[in-house]
């Protein structure tokens, strides 16, 4: 599985070096987001890779790429939030926030690693759609759990939805930009 987990950085690079200039760009205007809102900023985007891949076409000049980078950002974005709730734009907190980034993400991917070893690589067989499917899949779960105020009798909660879609969603990207 090293090649997985090599792939795995060139993503997480990719999404963090984005995530790193918005932040640059915008501040943290995101943290006063509610991680409601943020379920709905990933549906945005999940909604619109489902609606580009069954039409074919998208008139605005972005593909799919982006929005799994997105749904990528925005689900580490969320499991921020839902540790340190929804606070203000502060600049001193540029540095916690990075690192707190780059902690979810690689938790995400520790995650990845041990199902991928259960699983035997099974995502490697799947359509793109597939992922499209699953993650929305996830939303729909997540936006459940969200109205139950976070309680649930068996299953996992919302943090364990948005691991699961950063996943879906790096198995994406890397299908699409990194397999040769």
């Amino acid at each position: 599985m090293p090649e997985t987990a090599q792939e795995y950085d060139i993503v997480i690079e990719t999404c963090k070096d984005i995530f790193l200039k918005k932040m640059h760009d915008y501040g943290m205007a995101w943290r006063i987001l509610r991680p409601t809102s943020i379920t709905d900023q990933i549906f945005i985007k999940a909604n619109r890779i489902r609606s580009i891949e069954e039409k074919g076409v998208c008139k605005i000049n972005e593909g799919i790429v982006p929005e799994f980078i997105g749904i990528i950002n925005y689900s580490i974005m969320g499991l921020i939030q839902l540790e340190l709730g929804p606070g203000d734009d502060n600049l001193d907190d540029q540095k916690r926030i990075s690192e707190l980034y780059l902690h979810y993400f690689q938790a995400a991917k520790t995650l990845m690693l041990d199902k991928n070893h259960d699983y035997g690589e099974a995502w490697r067989s799947m359509r793109i759609s597939s992922y499209t499917d699953l993650i929305l899949m996830k939303i729909k779960r997540t936006k459940q759990i969200e109205d139950h105020q976070g309680n649930t009798l068996i299953s996992e909660g919302i943090d364990a939805n948005y691991y699961d879609m950063i996943n879906y969603a790096v198995f994406a990207l890397i299908r699409l930009t990194v397999e040769p």
